[in-house]
């Protein structure tokens, strides 16, 4: 059976802060030897690395997976060690550039170390699946970003489900820094086609220019259409049913909801129309719970659920709780919809 290589590099200079990456090899190794599917891994690590051991340690190992922990810098550098172990720099264009020769051979990429999005975002003009950090990042939510993604690595998952278990893993541990990292795709010109490997899948789905076109202008409408800071979003995310609601928030998950329930309004991606469809089925079912639930008070500019009780009853309570959750999963939905639809179709929210 082939295995899968994981080229393990890291660099901690002498001349920069402690950081605690022979904990993360070890944590990394024993999630990996105590997964279900521990047979087609191999780990291989590479300490305290110069540039130039770089190229090498990929010709030695042949790596599907590379993964760099240590320190990088605010303008986007990642520090390896020079010959007497202290900080030698390397610019993001000098890593694409290597990983541009051995795209064939390396699938993922990940840049364990503070600012290395910059890095990221350059080798995923190569590398189908490439994860760096957006800000400086600690060495406790490194390391348990690391545990979390090999471990559901172990368990089969694919380089995206992985990825998202391993922000849910820094959460867990109660760390505020699962933001912190990013994940970029490969986007490939090839004359009038762009390739855009659909994450979560380990098909690529294939965009005409006219087709990805269409889906950049859908997605932009629907930031029109349930603006993340609008009502009907902020709702879901912050409000509690069980206060008194406002007419106008219902009315934008009501608009939403006739407006984006037909066929012109579908993704040509079918992982971003699962998404979509999933969230749409998610809002629908708290609409109707939530309309089955509550009454209009003040002239119709506020609903309550509470009106006709004249205390609060025990199934009211979980009646709440119920939908407070449903409320809080359809913002999830939400967000997962917006995040995927900018990294599979490279665009932003203010895009014209």
């Amino acid at each position: 059976m082939d295995k899968t290589k994981i080229l393990f590099l890291s660099a901690d200079p002498s001349d920069a802060g402690r950081l605690r990456l022979g904990q993360e090899l070890r944590d990394i190794r024993e999630k990996l030897q105590l997964s279900k599917q521990r047979d087609i891994f191999h780990l291989e690590p590479r300490e305290a690395v110069r540039p130039g051991d770089i190229s090498q340690a990929i010709f030695d190992i042949e790596p599907q997976i590379v993964h760099f922990s240590g320190h990088g810098t605010s303008t986007g550098e990642l520090c390896f060690e020079n010959l007497t172990g202290q900080v030698q720099p390397v610019v993001p264009s000098a890593l694409s550039s290597l990983f541009e020769l051995v795209s064939h051979q390396v699938k993922c990429v990940v840049l364990n170390a503070c600012y290395s999005e910059i890095q990221a975002k350059a080798i995923a003009d190569y590398i189908p699946y490439v994860i760096g950090m957006n800000q400086a990042i600690g060495d406790t939510a490194a390391i348990a970003f690391s545990v979390g993604f090999y471990r559901a690595l172990g368990s089969g998952r694919t380089f995206e489900t992985a990825y998202k278990f391993a922000c849910v893993e820094i959460q867990l541990e109660g760390i505020p820094e699962h933001l912190t990292p990013v994940i970029y795709t490969k986007k490939v010109e090839n004359t009038k086609t762009d390739d855009v490997i659909s994450l979560g899948t380990k098909n690529s789905f294939t965009y005409t220019s006219i087709t990805i076109k269409q889906d950049r202008s859908l997605f932009l409408q629907l930031l029109k259409d349930f603006p993340p800071n609008g009502r009907g979003a902020r709702f879901l995310k912050e409000h509690d049913v069980g206060n008194s609601i406002r007419s106008k928030d219902l009315e934008s998950i009501d608009d939403l909801i006739d407006t984006w329930t037909d066929v012109m309004h579908e993704f040509l991606n079918p992982e971003l129309e699962a998404k979509r469809r999933n969230f749409m089925s998610i809002l629908r079912d708290f609409q109707s719970k939530l309309n089955a639930n509550i009454w209009p008070i003040e002239g119709r500019e506020f609903f309550s659920m509470y009106l006709h009780d004249f205390e609060v009853r025990e199934h009211r309570l979980e009646t709440r709780d119920q939908l407070n959750q449903m409320a809080t999963k359809a913002f999830d939905l939400y967000e997962d919809v917006l995040r995927c639809c900018r990294i599979m179709l490279g665009t932003v929210d203010y895009e014209q």
